[in-house]
This record gives structure tokens, sequence and C-alpha cells, in this order.
């Protein structure tokens, strides 16, 4: 039998952004990641370092949390960030409005922009369409997520943390109305503190205990191209909807996403349309997308937390929750994270470790806005992970 402070279940972004806010308060930390580290949602996403431009008309409590992590990230993780900038681009067939929208409502949550005409636009980046009316500059970046995720988990285990790949948790230990570990194979790991951090998965982990999370699992598809079609992160100048961002990473385009509902995150379909849709929406914003060779698409599952969820994943806040099942179920030792974007992750983090270090009375404080992250290239090394292009490729 092994004992522990705090058990994190997961090792995606969140995850390793708890055990390394966990550990830099001195709060002794095992995480527990059933294949690789990232490998749900946080590998399998675009890479996108979010302005919070996109959720600002509809989401601004959302879009407030993407601009003050954006700023956040490019501090302490600048050698995962690309800083490309993005910009928002009306074309003819888009709302006559939605600019003069958007612009208002990212003054009204402090994200700074620039407006350009379409000549400006295609001066800054020439791949745009003659028909580019005008833009929307924004903060937005392109961020590899592998890069993020390693130099965390980097950063945890170099503060006390100890992290294991490869060993998915069987069985939460439940005594009387309480979780007090967990059960790897045939070993039981005693803990003080549970924090359920599976994604995807975290309406099955919490089942292990009894209680019951409403989650929703939405598929994603990313399309990648051999070759870089546009410098800048472009996005269609209209509401959130499939088929609307093209993000650079390294050498190629990754074009996304759609929004359907999956049964199963472990298991489910892929259809041809979902790439077809991609190409279809982007090439007007980007023509040189009509002779791209694409090199593979791939999918990602987004975890949606059910009371945010109850309609396609395009409208509703991708703001993220803590939640404290002694107060919420009546089971002690035990914390769910849900929700949340990759953008968002330190702060969510932050949000989760206040709430475990309030149970066990720790009163230390977070640090991990300021704290640099560790050399990214020499944690993917130590992890044995690829970059997010090469992770993806089928």
């Amino acid at each position: 039998m092994h004992e522990t402070g705090v058990v994190v279940v997961g090792g995606g972004v969140t995850g390793v952004g708890v055990a390394r806010d966990l550990a830099r308060r001195g709060v002794d930390v095992t995480l527990l990641e059933r294949g690789e580290l990232a490998a749900g949602a946080s590998g399998s996403m675009h890479g996108l370092l979010h302005s919070g431009a996109r959720y600002a008309v509809e989401d601004a409590q959302s879009a407030r949390s993407c601009i003050t992590e954006n700023r956040v990230l490019r501090e302490i993780a600048a050698d995962c960030i690309e800083d490309t900038g993005g910009l928002f681009v009306s074309l003819p067939s888009d709302p006559d409005d939605y600019l003069d929208r958007l612009d208002a409502a990212c003054a009204d949550v402090g994200i700074e922009t620039e407006r350009l005409t379409g000549a400006e636009a295609r001066e800054r980046e020439p791949g745009l369409a003659p028909a580019t009316e005008a833009a929307l500059a924004v903060p937005d970046g392109a961020i590899d997520p592998m890069a993020l995720v390693a130099a965390t988990a980097a950063d945890a285990e170099a503060h006390g943390a100890v992290i294991h790949q490869q060993t998915p948790v069987a069985d939460l230990v439940v005594e009387d109305t309480s979780v007090v570990g967990v059960e790897v194979g045939e070993k039981t790991i005693r803990a003080d503190h549970v924090v359920n951090a599976a994604g995807a998965w975290a309406d099955r982990v919490a089942a292990l205990a009894g209680v019951d999370i409403e989650m929703r699992a939405s598929r994603g598809a990313m399309s990648v191209t051999t070759g870089r079609h546009a410098d800048t992160v472009v996005n269609r100048c209209r509401p959130k909807s499939s088929g609307d961002i093209v993000v650079p990473s390294d050498g190629h385009s990754i074009l996304g996403t759609t929004d359907v509902t999956v049964e199963n995150p472990d298991s489910f379909a892929t259809e041809e349309w979902e790439t077809e849709l991609l190409f279809e929406e982007l090439t007007p914003v980007l023509p040189a997308l009509a002779d791209a060779e694409l090199s593979h698409t791939y999918w990602g599952v987004r975890p949606l937390y059910e009371p945010q969820a109850t309609g396609d994943s395009v409208g509703f806040s991708r703001d993220y929750s803590v939640l404290d099942h002694a107060e919420r179920d009546g089971v002690a030792g035990l914390t769910s994270a849900v929700g949340g974007k990759l953008t968002t992750h330190r702060a969510m983090a932050e949000s989760v470790s206040d709430a475990v270090c309030d149970r066990l009375g720790v009163d230390a404080e977070s640090d991990t806005a300021d704290a640099p992250l560790p050399d990214a290239a020499a944690a993917m090394k130590k992890y044995d992970l690829d970059s997010l292009v090469t992770r993806t490729r089928a």
C-alpha cells in the first residue's frame, strides 16, 4: 500500500496543472494517467492560444478568462507559443454587423483589437481572399499543447510530485461516505483527497464513488495541410460555428473544427463529411486551401459539463467548473474539475487547488501565474512526447 496527500486522476493539461499547483504549495501529489500524458482532448485540439475574442459576443466570462490567461501563458510558457496574432476576417457573405459587435464586445472584456480595411488585412496576411472587406486583429496565438503539458508536468515533478503514465485507475476506495484512495491494478494508494481531472471520462471516474456528473462528449475534427497557408490565426468573422478557424503549426495549417455528440469518448465513428466541411467553409477566406494537400485529419473529444451543454457545443459557455462533492453530493474527499479550455487550464488548476487546500488545511498561496515553466523541449524528451502535428498524424 502506498500513501500520498492527493491523487490526481488524469494527465491532460488540467491534471498536470493541478499537480503542479499543489506540489508548488508543498502538497504531496501523485498523478495517475491511464495512457500517455495529453492522450485525451489536450493533445487532440487545434493548438489555438485563445485571445477570448471568439467568445466575447456571447460568453463574456469565458472571454475574460481567456485573455487573462493568454497573457499569463505568454509570460510563463513562451517557448510553447508562437505569437502569430489573429484576424477575424469579414467576407461579403458574413453578417454585416458582426465585426462591429465583436469589436465592441472585445472592448467590454479588455481584449485589445485593431480594425483593418480589407487591403490592410491582406497586406498583413497575403493569403486572404481578394473579397476580404475588413478584419479585426486580436492577440490570438499558436500553442503546442504537448509541449505545454510536458513542461507543466516537469515542473510538478521538480517540486516533488510523482507522475505515472500507463497507470489506469480501476476503482476509487470509498469508506463510509468518504473517498480515501484509489485502486491501481492490485495496489491501493491511500490519499487524503482525490482530484478527478479525467476530462471526457470525468463522469466515469465520479461514478466509481457513486457520484453523478452530467457530462457530454463532443467530437471535433481538425484537418492538417502539408503546407502552411497562413502565418496568422485566421477566424471567420461570424457567430461561432463549425469550420471557422485556421491555426498555423510549424510548417502546416490546422483547420477546425466540427461538433458532433458521441456516446463513448473511447470509441466513436468519424465521417468524411467533416473534413469536406472544413475545407468548404475555410477556402472562401483562404483561397489557397482549394489546392492544398491534406496531410491527415484527427479528432478530439471535448469534455462538456452538461449544465453548460444542453445544445450544440458551439452555443454555450466553455468556462470551467470545480465540483466539491462533499458539498454537492455528500461524498467527502473528492473534487472534480470539469469543462474549461487549454488556454484557461492554469486558472482552473489554481481554483481546484484552492478548494483542495481548503479541505486539507493548507494555507500556502498559488504562485503558478508568475513562475516560469522549465524548458519545453527537454520536457518533451523526458516524457517521450511528440509535437502536436506529429502526435496527431494518422
